[in-house]
């Protein structure tokens, strides 16, 4: 047994043919790739890394998921340790390798060898599986093309982030607690428009990775925003000014044959200095070995110049054909869910991403988000997908449990569909921990917040969500529908109208009409909702119906109300919370009530808003609302 003790880059021998790959997070029996999780495996790093002694749950609760976690992890740690057992072979009762100490922790007993202190890919074993070793077999382009992205994305963020940093200690400190860096869309060299997604997808990968490296030094403008620069040349003074950051990252991908260049440079904006640039131009077969040549030569850079960062993106795996195959679903659908029109194609591919590669946990992620959305924008019943979302966002959780995206969704589902307002507020709390640049997880927390009338702390956390996405009309939308159900209305009206000025079809913003009619602009009110396209039959007359109403012209309310009513018996949407609005719309309380509890019934999302939304008001002092707003968990 060595002596020395194991590093996060160590190679550890144990019991007759394990071997433990620390940095890769991978273990090997007699040279076989085993499947083991993430989680488990963490902790048996953290067990072997002190053979003999007793590990507590505290312990190993920092080490895997870090402190003011807000989630089960006695249940998690329990579920990992039989992981580990059943793949060991190892026996509780009668334990080789690991021993639980009752009340104290655990303790791994095994000897154990420290092979080496560094990870090469020479080193892996000779029967490793082909995909853990340094050079494959030549695939079609498109597989090859998607691992080179990756691994890019991953070269390029650490070399910008060495490059920031360094800058940042040559110039006077920034009066602002964080440098804000956007990653500007990167431009598809190929000539085939087929494969914009391709591109698209790399431009997301930099903002992930990016965004993950050091949320409290480094701010990532999110997707949405950057998107508005594709295929547009904008003075980058004009960019500095748009979003507020300081540094922009640009890149390109060509491809020429069995060729692939990628090119990347970081500007500082203040002085439009080039602080890095590279050129990527390598044969696709070699994937593997440009992971290993380009990350070698950065995390040297780095460590000559500056000392490592807090927090290096992880270097990215080697990719299976099928792997490669679900990444290239998972770019379809994430292409489609962008669009926020073309749901079902958003959801096809990513039940072909998980359905390729079960272990997808964005994929998971983001299919449960697809079902959520597509219910909230086309007026579906809750029985049609809310089951779906849910079991797609607790597996996107149970995969990766680091994953903000995983319990942003899982946030949102049982928030909408169970009114579960502790648990949705303990994941929203969770994801935003685990990426504080996640736009969206603080953009729907402001809205959790304002349902529960929580107004100040939901303006502060909408304009988090501003500062990381400041181009977004979704998120200045509802931020402006928080200002009107926190009674703001003149700055409700401000905010919707500076929607409206860059895109007038935007269908949201259209809800300024409500601001309207509670100032008694009623003129204005009706001229901006009837100038809009139709976009949606039900949302059209019920909101027809009760602006209508309000503004003194009944026979037309009626009229409106009456066609909700036919669509309800069509059963093409979920109407009920719709025909509630209309009836308040032609002074009928009664019938809206009995709507409203028809529409709690069937778990509409819709009821999230009944605490707050100006439109109820007439309702508030009604003994069948409050008892309603007590089952949704509101009445507080």
């Amino acid at each position: 047994m060595s002596s020395e003790l194991p590093t996060e880059q160590a190679r550890i021998r144990f019991g007759d043919a394990f071997e433990l790959h620390c940095g890769r997070c991978q273990m090997f029996r007699a040279g076989r790739l085993l499947k083991l999780e993430r989680i488990p495996t963490e902790i048996l790093i953290r067990l072997v890394e002190t053979p003999g002694e007793i590990v507590s749950r505290e312990q190993l609760v920092d080490r895997v998921w870090g402190k003011n976690v807000f989630l089960d992890t006695d249940n998690s740690i329990n579920g990992a340790i039989r992981k580990l057992r059943r793949v060991l072979r190892d026996d509780a009762e009668q334990p080789r390798f690991i021993q639980t100490v009752t009340g104290r922790g655990y303790r791994f007993i095994a000897p154990v060898d420290v092979v080496s202190q560094e990870i090469e890919a020479a080193s892996l074993p000779s029967n490793a599986p082909a995909t853990t070793r340094a050079a494959v077999p030549p695939s079609p382009a498109p597989r090859n093309l998607l691992k080179l992205l990756l691994l890019v994305a991953a070269a390029i963020t650490l070399a910008a982030v060495a490059a920031i940093v360094f800058r940042s200690r040559q110039t006077p400190v920034s009066t602002s607690p964080r440098r804000m860096l956007a990653v500007l869309p990167f431009e598809n060299l190929t000539g085939d428009p087929g494969q914009e997604y391709f591109t698209d997808g790399l431009t997301e990968e930099m903002i992930t990775q990016l965004g993950r490296v050091d949320p409290a030094r480094l701010g990532v403008i999110a997707r949405t925003s950057v998107m508005n620069y594709k295929g547009a040349r904008k003075p980058l003074n004009e960019v500095e000014r748009e979003l507020g950051v300081e540094y922009v990252l640009e890149g390109s991908v060509r491809r020429d044959g069995g060729k692939v260049r990628v090119t990347a440079q970081l500007i500082q904006l203040s002085d439009q200095t080039h602080l890095w640039a590279q050129e990527y131009d390598r044969e696709l077969r070699d994937i593997l070995v440009i992971q290993s040549d380009i990350s070698a030569e950065i995390a040297s850079e780095i460590e000559r110049e500056l000392g490592a960062p807090r927090s290096r993106p992880a270097r990215a795996d080697a990719m299976t054909p099928e792997r490669s195959e679900a990444y290239d679903s998972y770019l379809k659908g994430l292409y489609f869910f962008n669009k926020r029109s073309a749901f079902p194609e958003a959801i096809r591919n990513f039940q072909q991403a998980v359905a390729r590669d079960s272990q997808y946990a964005s994929a998971y992620a983001l299919l449960a988000d697809s079902y959520t959305l597509m219910g909230a924008y086309d007026q579906l019943p809750a029985s049609d997908f809310a089951e779906q979302a849910r079991a797609a966002a607790s597996r996107a959780v149970e995969l990766d449990d680091r994953s903000a995206e995983a319990h942003t969704a899982l946030a949102l589902i049982v928030q909408n569909y169970d009114y579960d307002w502790t648990t949705s507020e303990r994941e929203f709390r969770r994801a935003i921990t685990l990426d504080p640049n996640y736009a969206t997880a603080h953009q729907w927390y402001a809205e959790h917040l304002m349902w529960l009338g929580r107004f100040d702390e939901a303006l502060a956390e909408s304009e988090r969500a501003r500062q990381l996405d400041p181009l977004s009309l979704i998120i200045a939308t509802d931020d402006a529908y928080l200002l009107y159900t926190s009674r703001k209305y003149n700055r409700a009206i401000k905010e919707f109208h500076s929607v409206l000025d860059r895109d007038p079809g935007f269908a949201r913003a259209h809800d300024i009409g409500l601001v309207y009619v509670q100032i008694d602009q009623c003129s204005a009110a009706l001229n901006d909702w009837h100038a809009q396209p139709v976009q949606n039959l039900g949302s059209y007359w019920a909101r027809t119906a009760y602006l209508e109403g309000r503004c003194g012209r009944p026979e037309l309310a009626r009229q409106a109300l009456a066609r909700v009513l036919e669509l309800e018996k069509q059963h093409s949407h979920n109407p009920t919370m719709l025909a509630a609005t209309a009836y308040l719309g032609v002074g009928d309380k009664e019938k809206a009530v009995d709507w409203l509890i028809k529409a709690y019934q069937q778990r509409t999302n819709e009821l999230t808003k009944l605490k707050v939304d100006p439109v109820f008001d007439p309702l508030r002092n009604d003994p069948r609302f409050q008892d309603l707003l007590r089952r949704v968990g509101l009445y507080r």
